[in-house]
């Protein structure tokens, strides 16, 4: 009798699969697998994988878990192809990945998978994946506002001022400014500084963790990769501090797509910037991306260094056109002069005049030429005021820093 109802028993049903080239390549892999779900999964490869989606046992599953290493990247889109086809299905993903490329995990992302656990598997790092792929979104109207962050240094809610560097053509010294007003910032006043911190949204080419001789961090990816589930730790666990003063976020290590990131993304990054800082200064890829709105909507000053040529004068043009065709804010937009013309230089000065004449546009900000004192900075990972203090773009720079606080706190003044 025992017998026939053992007989009767049903199998556990399949609740997930690890899909790989080959899976006792992840030994790690398969003990996890095992402390997790027991019996309940199972493994296929990755052309068994799409087929199986489509049979009543796949109505069970609830995620996957693929993993590939380095050899795997030439065959990267079959993969991708599997998560697309899984999520179409309402199955979840998981990417396991050895020594695989920053670009190649970003597509996988892209076709949607929801996770990502490098390989060797961190003690409870499948776990914890498993158990956030199982927590229910929740409804839209029951998600409550999150309260104001308040940032310990200050001892009141914060809503920082930001301030975005978007250099209009290479060259005109849009990094040099975004790091020397962040520190100018920063010193303002010797007996109440404000906080300030530094963003590197160069995804690509972003060199101000090389102008402040700072290590890039790997936390920087992870934070940027997975923005929803980053809290204040994270974010603060992925700066850096440059002489225990400004707090800098540089750009990866690695070159990544500009697209890595979604405008969410960067409105969250901001926001929880702007919870913890009084100023928020951002250095902008001189690309024009999806979420360049998402930092001109934010902004309250949006600085756009030009130089007196050509070159500038078209891009400032396209620049306007661009943002006028989408109705967005080109108001916001303050136009820096770098290597303006000196005093004594009349005719200088009348080009200064016809270029912003022709463009109708303001240039309210004029910066000196910083000669060679500028590359010495950089090249010994110094801002001008530690490297240089009496060079004239210094000056300039802290005058524009002054001017900016004064009128903060005259706005702040104002609302109390």
């Amino acid at each position: 009798m025992s017998g026939n109802a053992a007989a009767l028993v049903e199998p556990a049903p399949i609740v997930a699969c690890t899909i790989s080239r080959n899976v006792q390549e992840f030994d790690l892999l398969i003990e996890d697998m095992e402390a997790e779900l027991g019996e309940s999964w199972g493994d296929l490869s990755i052309d068994d994988a799409i087929a199986f989606f489509g049979q009543p046992d796949a109505e069970t599953l609830e995620f996957i878990a693929v993993a590939m290493d380095e050899e795997d990247e030439a065959n990267l889109a079959r993969y991708a192809e599997v998560i697309r086809k899984a999520a179409s299905n309402g199955i979840k993903a998981i990417v396991i990945a050895e020594e695989v490329s920053p670009i190649a995990l970003h597509q996988l992302l892209k076709m949607g998978a929801e996770e990502f656990v490098p390989y060797p598997l961190p003690e409870g790092a499948l776990h914890d994946a498993i158990e956030r792929l199982r927590v229910p979104e929740p409804e839209p109207e029951a998600a409550a506002p999150r309260p104001p962050t308040s940032y310990a240094g200050s001892g009141r809610d914060h809503e920082g001022v930001v301030l975005a560097v978007h250099g209009l053509a290479g060259g005109v010294g849009a990094t040099t400014l975004a790091i020397n007003l962040a520190w100018e910032l920063v010193n303002v006043e010797k007996d109440n500084p404000p906080s300030v911190c530094l963003l590197d949204l160069d995804l690509q080419f972003g060199t101000v963790s090389t102008y402040l001789d700072l290590p890039r961090r790997e936390a920087v990816y992870e934070l940027l990769s997975d923005t929803e589930s980053a809290d204040e730790e994270s974010f603060t666990a992925a700066m850096i501090s440059f002489n225990e003063k400004l707090q800098v976020l540089t750009a990866p290590s690695d070159m990544l797509p500009l697209d890595l990131v979604s405008d969410e993304d960067i409105r969250r990054i901001i926001a929880m910037a702007r919870a913890k800082f009084d100023y928020v200064v951002i250095d902008m890829p001189k690309t024009v991306v999806l979420w360049t709105e998402t930092v001109l909507q934010a902004a309250h000053v949006y600085f756009a260094p030009v130089e007196l040529d050509m070159r500038s004068a078209q891009n400032t043009l396209r620049m306007i056109r661009a943002l006028k065709s989408e109705e967005l804010p080109v108001d916001r937009l303050r136009y820096v002069l770098n290597r303006a013309p000196k005093f004594t230089d009349l005719n200088g000065k009348s080009r200064v005049k016809r270029m912003a004449e022709s463009l109708d546009i303001s240039i309210e900000v004029l910066l000196p030429d910083g000669g060679k004192q500028v590359v010495q900075a950089g090249d010994h990972g110094l801002p001008l005021a530690e490297s240089a203090p009496k060079s004239p773009l210094r000056k300039e720079i802290a005058k524009l820093a002054k001017s900016v606080h004064d009128v903060n706190q005259s706005a702040e003044t104002a609302a109390k």
